[in-house]
């Protein structure tokens, strides 16, 4: 499969001017992002003044060595890209970058492989028991409704809708502010070159992001590394192939590796189904934060100033680069603070009542514990590029304020007091708690129960003079 990012364009074997390449460039030309030699190219073929282009010919490369039947698919592709009338983001696009990201295996050499029967079943038990050993560490009953084993394919196939309702709302901030750029005056004039701008753009956003997913499908050992439930509600999910390079350097045996994972997705999996108002919270938090992000314009504006036709690469590489600032004002400051907030709580809690169902069951809870915590901290190149392209990073960071602030919780209040405060948002801590775990822990509970019997007299009360009326 060809290394570029749309799947169409030369191979690396294969010369770019028939016998005379191989005189003048015996390693080949029409690498894609993916390849090692000249910049960056998203479709595989030459552009003016770019590599593999002639002055006068813009596919000189592409027509002198593909046959019509790649040709054809070529432009097919190449059309379907600019008729692209969709959101902001070309998720069809991203879904085939992300499988074919998939396919090329990852810098370690390992290719995505089917999994077998035996790595299923192995899951499938290790949930089982990790849901066992939760029982006795949580009051909240276990979510998992089912246990399925991923191949990286399926990761991307399972977790694409979650993407989308993460990503879209701070690429159409792109999509608006294309047009916002122009003088009002030149709006109409260019529409037609703005409705492409904006096709180009959500299909370079596309391909971006689904780079990113891509190469994030080759680091996740399960569907909630992120903090986040990107896979189907009720389905604890892990990826055998990745738990297994994840877990080749640690000295560890495999089985423990996989039951400490298996225990912190179906911990996960606990909270996302019993807590109901969490996952829009979570998403929310990630909303909120990106309305408060600001594209930045100059850049836009040099994009579309100069944009050309022949050269859509250009909007990949303001992609790249980066667009978004985040403001600095009270409101965004709030916004993030609420989402790191959010994420360090789901993160804590996760750590804490995995440790408490592991410590004293397996050798190496402390050190695979550690080993989360770092990784979770640093994040992979994959985060990173979402860092770039969103302007977010999905990073709990004081992870380790909250999960000592649980841990203090379960010692003060016991198993049940600490997970009622998932009852309701206005009972969890605050970023200012995580700053003062003990003066939370001690500090009166609140009880919403007094309230709610409160409103609920009250309405009966209201239906019941409605009824004498």
């Amino acid at each position: 499969m060809s290394d570029t990012p749309f799947g169409f364009g030369l191979p690396p074997e294969e010369p770019e001017n028939g016998d005379e390449g191989k005189k003048k460039d015996p390693a080949g030309g029409g690498q894609g992002s993916g390849g090692q030699g000249g910049p960056a190219n998203p479709f595989g073929f030459g552009f003016p003044g770019g590599p593999g282009g002639g002055a006068d010919n813009p596919f000189a490369a592409m027509f002198g060595s593909l046959n019509p039947t790649d040709l054809g698919a070529a432009f097919q592709q190449l059309g379907q890209m600019l008729s692209y009338e969709g959101g902001p983001v070309n998720w069809d696009m991203a879904k085939q970058i992300a499988r074919q990201t998939v396919s090329q295996g990852t810098q370690d050499g390992t290719k995505d492989s089917s999994v077998g029967p035996g790595e299923r079943a192995a899951v499938e038990g290790a949930v089982r028991l990790a849901d066992l050993w939760l029982d006795g560490a949580t009051s909240l009953p276990s979510g998992a409704g089912s246990a399925v084993a991923w191949s990286r394919a399926e990761w991307v196939e399972a977790t694409l809708p979650a993407w989308q309702q993460l990503v879209d709302p701070v690429a159409e901030r792109v999509g608006v502010a294309m047009g916002d750029v122009l003088p009002e005056e030149m709006q109409a004039m260019a529409g037609p070159l703005i409705g492409m701008m904006r096709s180009m753009g959500g299909a370079m956003f596309g391909q971006q992001i689904g780079q990113a997913i891509g190469v994030l499908a080759g680091e996740v050992v399960g569907s909630t590394d992120i903090g986040l439930p990107l896979g189907p509600a009720g389905k604890a999910a892990l990826l055998p192939l990745n738990i297994e390079a994840f877990g080749r350097d640690l000295g560890v045996p495999k089985d423990e590796i996989r039951l400490y994972l298996a225990l912190r997705e179906a911990a996960h999996q606990r909270l996302f189904a019993h807590v109901p108002w969490l996952r829009s919270h979570l998403f929310g938090a990630v909303e909120g934060y990106a309305r408060g992000i600001k594209v930045d314009t100059s850049k836009l504006e040099d994009v579309v100033g100069q944009f050309d036709p022949a050269h859509p690469e250009q909007v990949q590489e303001a992609l790249q680069q980066g667009m978004f600032q985040p403001e600095e004002t009270p409101e965004q400051k709030a916004a993030l603070a609420r989402l790191e907030t959010a994420l360090a709580l789901v993160e804590g809690w996760v750590d804490a009542v995995v440790h408490d169902a592991a410590k004293n069951r397996l050798t190496s809870a402390d050190a695979l514990r550690e080993t989360l915590r770092r990784r979770r901290a640093s994040g992979g190149p994959a985060e990173q590029t979402f860092a770039t392209l969103i302007g977010l990073q999905l990073r709990p960071r004081r992870l380790r304020d909250a999960s000592r602030l649980w841990a203090s919780l379960t010692d003060a209040r016991g198993m049940d007091g600490r997970d009622g405060l998932w009852a309701h948002p206005d009972m969890l801590p605050t970023a200012t708690d995580l700053d003062d775990p003990d003066g939370f822990v001690h500090r009166e509970q609140l009880d919403f129960s007094e309230l709610d019997k409160m409103l609920g007299e009250a309405a009966e009360g209201r239906d019941g003079d409605d009824t004498d009326k």
